[in-house]
Formats: structure tokens, C-alpha cells, sequence
């Protein structure tokens, strides 16, 4: 949707002046509007025992992330590089959560070094396992509400998570195992804007916990409701209305969990805290007509390929450009893909080379997404504090970067006539 209005109000005044002297293309994030969202989010569970765990794979740069850890946010994490970024940010035991999927054994014992309160997506993963860790997690395939998303399959056709009717067993070994602490994951949606949708989702979860708790004889000290909350990236939709769904998890929390202490409630949302308070700003270089207007800028696919790769609608818009007659655009990038598509028949005023042109709500899954395919690198990151002041937070890849990996002088790693007298060595004739 267009650009949330307090960060608009701060950022355009000044935009003409930073493009003329940083250039284009380059991502923009708002400070303020983040930790507002991650505060909100918070609020809305008031006293009862709740934290939210930003996903790192949404916004990976440290300084939003050590921004969120000021703010008392944990990190989810999913991959060994994820661990180290957040052990590097003084990210420490619980204020981290492994929820990963096909794991291999090393990158568990990174997490159970780590302290993390690590997810069992499987009980492949779980049984071999050694040593335990203190708290066990399983997370449930997608089940009830859940089982409906198209990003995660339903229960037949999902690779995450143990199937529900499974579960109990699972919990009974890992008590049987020596584990004194439990916990359940669940990840209840996709990008989810009906807080009926998202809030029966999550209460299926709890459901469940309560009933697995039950039947395998063990104490939850956590439910995990995961992510998944949406944002609404299309003009004239309605962002979800986070306290209506804290009140039902927590009505769900207190008829599932009547006696005894009830179980802490997690969240791992990205999206929903980083996503609306970020912009791709870039800068349109060329106007051509070829069956369709095109207008082409100077960023591509490789900076955001939410549109390109799923068809996904970001608002895109011309600040600068109002009171020009309108038409209807395709605006695209440089890449030799003809997906290389920010926007297809959209309408905007009258482009002008050199005009300024937004993608908006690029503050989660666009950066980070971001590839080096055709030699089209990655853009800057920048932040908007809260003070006003404009700050790079990542700089542009340059060429140095694209080959950084590179061996100019290959290295040998075996020898055509060693693997020969091998090969000989064991197949004698």
C-alpha cells in the first residue's frame, strides 16, 4: 500500500537531496515505524507472558535487528548463518529460536550450543539428537485452518513439521529421553489479513498443545503461534488488527490451559514488523513502447523479486509527478528475464526520465531476497532514525563482491593422477 504516512512526511522533504548526492537505486527502511509496530505488537499481549521473535530471514541487516534487540524482541532463526549473525549481536539462549527444517546434525549442535529453544521438524531430526536439549519443541504439520495456505501445503503435501496425530508419541520419547521442558510450534499462516483467519489458526494451535500436552503427561512452558501475519501491500486493504487477535490468543490460552501455569505465548513474525516501513527508491532511465508502455529504472529483480518470481503487487509510485495526465505502465528492471517486472499495466502519472520512482513496502523478503544473477548487484540499505538522520546500513555490491569467491588460480583439490591410482588401488583386475 502507499507508504505509511509518518514515514512519507519524513523521508520525501529530504529525498531529492539524498538521490543527488548517494544516487539510485537503494532500499530504505524507517526506524521509527519498526520498533512502533514491534511496541504495538507487544502492548497488545499487556502483562501476560508473550515475546516476539523477529525472522531474521525477512530483514537480515544488524542494524535492524540490533535495533529490535534494544527493544526486547528475540530473533527466529532457521540456518547456521542466522545463528552466528545473532550470536554476534549479543543475541543469547532463549532470546533466540532454532525453527529450521531438514537440519543437518551439525547445524543442530550449532543451536544447542547457541542455548536456543530449538524446533524438532521432525522426528528423524529428534532421534538423533544427542544430547537433548533442556526445553523440546515439535512442530506440528499444518493442520486445521493452516492446512489451507499455498506456501506451506497441507499435512499430505507439506515438508514441514510432525503430523498432528503423531505428536503425543513424539512428546512421550522425549520425556522418556530425560527433556523436563516442552514446547510446541506451529506456523499458522502465509501473509494472513483476516484476523478471524489468522486468530483461528493460532488458536488451533494452542488447541492442540493443550490436547498433546494432555495425552502424552507433560507440562507446555510454550506455544508457539508463528508467523505468517500479512501486511496489506494493495491500495485500499485493511492491516490486520493485531489486539483482536492478542484477545483471541489469549481467551484460547486461558480455556485450553484452566488449571496451572499457562504456557508462555511466542511469536516469529517478519513480515509484519519490518514489511510496511521500508521503499525501493530508484530512478527511471528509459520510456519505450513495444505492444505496451514500458518504463524502465534502474533497479531490478535481483533488488526485489517478490513481483518477478511470485506475481506478487507492490504499490509503486512517482512522488514527484502529481498533476500529470495518467496511463497505464509496465515498469521494469535490466535484467535479460521478461519477469524482470516491478509493476505490469499500472496506473501512474506520465513518467519523465530521471523521474523518481518507489516500490513500496520493501522492508522485509526484498533485500534479503536479493541475487547476483546477470551481474545486476544488490542495491544499498539504508535507515531512517528516529532522530531524522539518514544512515547506510549496507552498502552497494560492487564487482569486488561478485567475484569475491571466485579462484582467479583454481586450487587444486584432487589430482587427475591420484584419483586414477586410487581408483586402481581398489578395483584391482
Amino acid at each position: 500500500m502507499p507508504v505509511q504516512e509518518g514515514f512519507a512526511q519524513r523521508l520525501l522533504p529530504v529525498l531529492e537531496e539524498l538521490v543527488a548526492g548517494y544516487g539510485t537505486p537503494f532500499h530504505i527502511y524507517d526506524a521509527r515505524g519498526i520498533t512502533e509496530t514491534h511496541r504495538a505488537m507487544t502492548a497488545a499481549f499487556g502483562e501476560e507472558p508473550f515475546r516476539q521473535h523477529f525472522a531474521v530471514k525477512a530483514l537480515p541487516n544488524p542494524a535492524v535487528l540490533s535495533l529490535l534487540l534494544a527493544e526486547g524482541s528475540g530473533l527466529d532463526c532457521a540456518s547456521p548463518v542466522e545463528l552466528e549473525l545473532a550470536a554476534r549481536l549479543g543475541a543469547r539462549g532463549e532470546d533466540v529460536v532454532f525453527t529450521s527444517n531438514n537440519t543437518a546434525s551439525w547445524e543442530y549442535d550449532l543451536a544447542l550450543k547457541a542455548g536456543a529453544l530449538i524446533t524438532f521438524d521432525d522426528r528423524t531430526i529428534f532421534d538423533r539428537a544427542d544430547p537433548l536439549p533442556e526445553t523440546v519443541a515439535f512442530r506440528v504439520s499444518p493442520h486445521g485452518l493452516a492446512a489451507g495456505s499455498a506456501l506451506m501445503g497441507d499435512a499430505a503435501h507439506t515438508k514441514f513439521g510432525v503430523p498432528a496425530g503423531e505428536l503425543a508419541d513424539a512428546y512421550r520419547a522425549a520425556r522418556h529421553r530425560g527433556a523436563t521442558r516442552f514446547g510446541i510450534h506451529g506456523m499458522i499462516c502465509a501473509n494472513e489479513l483476516d484476523v478471524t483467519r489468522a486468530a483461528r489458526a493460532a488458536v488451533d494451535v494452542i488447541e492442540l498443545g493443550a490436547a498433546v500436552a494432555a495425552q502424552a503427561g507433560i507440562t507446555l512452558d510454550y506455544v508457539n503461534i508463528g508467523g505468517g501475519l500479512g501486511i496489506p501491500y494493495r491500495p485500499g486493504e485493511a492491516p490486520l488488527d493485531f489486539t483482536e487477535f492478542a484477545r483471541a490468543v489469549l481467551d484460547a490460552r486461558r480455556r485450553c490451559f484452566p488449571a496451572g501455569p499457562a504456557p508462555r505465548i511466542l511469536m516469529e513474525c517478519g513480515r509484519y514488523v519490518t514489511g510496511p516501513h521500508g521503499v525501493l527508491v530508484t530512478r527511471v532511465i528509459n520510456r519505450a513502447r513495444k505492444g505496451r508502455e514500458i518504463v524502465g529504472v534502474d533497479a531490478s529483480m535481483s533488488a526485489l523479486m517478490r513481483p518477478g518470481f511470485y506475481g506478487a503487487y507492490h504499490h509503486v509510485s512517482l512522488p514527484f509527478a502529481t498533476g500529470r495526465p495518467e496511463g497505464t505502465f509496465d515498469v521494469v528492471g535490466a535484467l535479460c528475464e521478461n519477469m524482470d517486472k516491478f509493476a505490469v499495466d499500472r496506473t501512474l502519472p506520465e513518467p519523465r526520465d530521471g523521474d523518481l520512482l518507489l516500490v513500496h513496502d520493501t522492508g522485509a523478503h526484498g533485500h534479503a531476497m536479493g541475487f547476483t544473477y546477470n551481474g545486476r548487484l544488490r542495491p544499498a540499505e539504508l535507515l531512517l532514525t528516529a532522530d531524522g538522520d539518514i544512515t547506510e546500513i549496507r552498502r552497494a555490491e560492487e564487482f569486488a563482491d561478485y567475484v569475491a569467491t571466485a579462484r582467479w588460480q583454481p586450487e587444486p583439490i584432487l589430482r587427475a593422477a591420484s584419483a586414477h591410482t586410487a581408483q586402481k588401488a581398489g578395483n584391482p583386475r
